[in-house]
């Protein structure tokens, strides 16, 4: 995985005016059911944030990119999910991998349709979700907001993660920074919060 992500932040370290879209493209990937396997978003995303706190990248236009990444690319997965049904099983990579599309439609079948805004935080599944949504017949509307704000939460906690940890790499101490940093921090709180919830509300059925 390094393979790809190295280059990519080697790319946009040197074009910071391509920034947004390989953030796009990024997001994209690591969202969308057929390639999230292959490719190392979560890693670029914070990487890619490290670099703020460096001021080599624009803020505002890498987390619109990346927001835009994560929304189009459920999407995508949703509308196969609905329009092919479950014959998605016999496509690649879910004829290498058959436990990935049941898992997810396990878990749409245990916390409806807020597993759409739930399974954004959980890597193995992440993109297998809108899929499942799709094949479940969730209802459009429903299906965008649920995938429309939690890429408004994934990526500027992806973000804000990497450059708190640029922030802490390079000993500064801005306060612009630490309104960042502390804004990532709750959200990380209010996500494990959410995850809890979830999976209680699991255990508990019969």
């Amino acid at each position: 995985m390094d393979d790809v992500a190295q280059p990519l932040l080697d790319f946009i370290k040197a074009h910071s005016d391509w920034a947004a879209l390989v953030m796009f493209v990024t997001a994209f990937g690591e969202s969308f059911a057929f390639i999230s396997l292959l490719f190392p978003g979560t890693t670029v995303l914070i990487a890619a944030g490290t670099l703020l706190s460096a001021g080599t990248l624009p803020y505002t236009s890498i987390l619109i990119g990346a927001i835009l990444g994560a929304v189009f690319g459920d999407s995508v997965s949703y509308w196969l999910g609905r329009s092919f049904g479950g014959s998605i099983a016999r496509v690649w990579p879910f004829t290498r991998h058959p436990d990935l599309l049941s898992r997810g439609i396990l878990f749409f079948e245990r916390h409806g349709g807020k597993s759409v805004f739930i399974g954004r935080f959980f890597g193995p599944i992440r993109a297998v979700i809108p899929l499942a949504a799709g094949i479940m017949l969730m209802p459009r509307g429903r299906f965008w907001v649920a995938n429309v704000t939690s890429a408004l939460v994934w990526a500027p906690m992806l973000l804000l993660v990497g450059d708190a940890v640029g922030e802490v790499g390079n000993r500064l101490v801005g306060q612009t920074n630490t309104v960042l940093v502390v804004f990532g921090g709750l959200t990380l709180i209010g996500i494990a919060a959410i995850a809890w919830a979830a999976v209680r509300a699991a255990r508990s059925k019969p």
